[in-house]
C-alpha cells in the first residue's frame, strides 16, 4: 500500500517466509534516519468494528496456479521511469492512479535511485508501503517496510510482482492510503498470499507472505492493477467515507481546474475480481 495504518503496539513476528533463505535485503541502497512510517491499523488496539455483510463485494477468490508471467503487459521505456526528486504523492481521483502500469525490464542505476526516492517519501509521509503510480510513475514497482521506521525492520523492493495463490481465509483490517489522506476504513482481504517477483537487480524469487506483510503487499499490488482500496469495501463501509471521498474530488477540481475523472456518487459497484484485479 501506499498505505497508512496505525501500528501502535502491533505485534509483528515473522515478517516474511521465503522458499529458501531470506528475502533479498535492499537496505544497502538507502540512507538511514529516524523518520517513522505507518500504514495500517491493528484491530488489537481499537474497538472491534462491525463486520461487513457476508456479501462483501470484490472479494478475491482463492485460486491456485495463478500465472506469474507478465508477458501481456507493455514494457517500460527509460522515459517511463524518468523522474525528478522530490517525489510527491498522487491523490485520488488523479487518473494516474487508474492508468495501466508497465513492466520493468531495465534494472539500472535509475531504478535504484527511484527506489531510494520512493522509500524516502514513504517514510516522510508516515507510510509503510508505496507503489510507483502513487508517485506518478506508471510502472510495476512497490516498496514497503512493515515496521515503518527507516533503519529498522526490512526494506522490501518488489518489481513486476505476480500472485501465485492466496488463502481462502479472509481477514478484516482497518486500512489507510497515502493517496487518500486522513481516510481509514475496513477492508477484507486474504490472510496469506504467495507471490513471485524480481528484486532490484532483476533476480526472480518466490515468497509467501502472511499477516501485515500480506496485507501491505495486497494493497500495493492493487495499485499496480489500477484498483483503489475503496473498490474492495462493502457498500456500508463505503458510505462511511463517502463525504471524505467527495471532498478529495472537489479538491482535485479546485487544484486542476478540471472535472473529476471519477465520482463516488455515480460509481458502479465493481464485481469480484479474481486474481487481485486480473479477470
Amino acid at each position: 500500500m501506499a498505505c497508512k495504518t496505525w501500528l501502535h503496539s502491533f505485534s509483528f513476528v515473522p515478517i516474511l517466509h521465503r522458499r529458501s533463505s531470506t528475502l533479498p535485503a535492499m537496505s544497502h541502497l538507502l540512507t538511514r534516519s529516524s523518520q517513522s512510517g505507518r500504514l495500517f491499523s491493528s484491530s488489537a488496539n481499537r474497538p472491534s468494528p462491525p463486520r461487513p455483510p457476508p456479501t462483501t463485494p470484490v472479494h478475491a477468490q482463492a485460486k491456485r496456479g495463478f500465472s506469474s508471467k507478465n508477458d501481456d503487459v507493455a514494457v517500460a521505456t527509460p522515459e517511463d521511469v524518468r523522474f525528478e526528486a522530490p517525489l510527491k504523492i498522487v491523490e485520488y481521483p488523479d487518473p494516474i492512479l487508474r492508468a495501466k502500469n508497465k513492466r520493468i525490464d531495465s534494472f539500472d542505476d535509475n531504478l535504484q535511485k527511484l527506489v531510494h526516492e520512493m522509500f524516502d517519501v514513504m517514510y516522510k509521509t508516515d507510510g509503510i508501503g508505496l507503489s510507483a503510480p502513487q508517485v506518478g510513475i506508471n510502472v510495476q514497482l512497490m516498496v514497503f517496510n512493515p515496521v515503518g521506521e527507516r533503519g529498522e525492520g526490512e526494506e522490501i523492493v518488489l518489481v513486476n510482482p505476480r500472485v501465485y495463490k492466496y488463502s481462502k481465509k479472509m481477514v478484516l483490517f482497518n486500512e489507510g492510503c497515502l493517496s487518500f489522506p486522513g481516510i481509514y476504513a475496513d477492508v477484507v482481504r486474504p490472510e496469506t498470499v504467495k507471490i513471485d517477483a524480481r528484486d532490484i537487480k532483476g533476480a526472480r524469487f518466490t515468497v509467501s507472505l502472511s499477516d501485515l506483510p500480506a496485507r501491505v503487499f495486497q494493497h500495493e499490488f492493487d495499485h499496480l492493477q489500477g484498483i483503489l482500496f475503496f473498490d474492495r469495501m462493502s457498500d456500508e463501509v463505503l458510505d462511511s467515507i463517502r463525504t471524505e471521498l467527495q471532498a478529495l474530488e472537489k479538491k482535485y477540481e479546485e487544484k486542476t481546474g478540471l472535472a473529476s475523472p471519477e465520482r463516488i456518487e455515480t460509481r458502479q459497484r465493481k464485481k469480484a475480481a479474481a486474481g487481485f484485479g486480473k479477470s
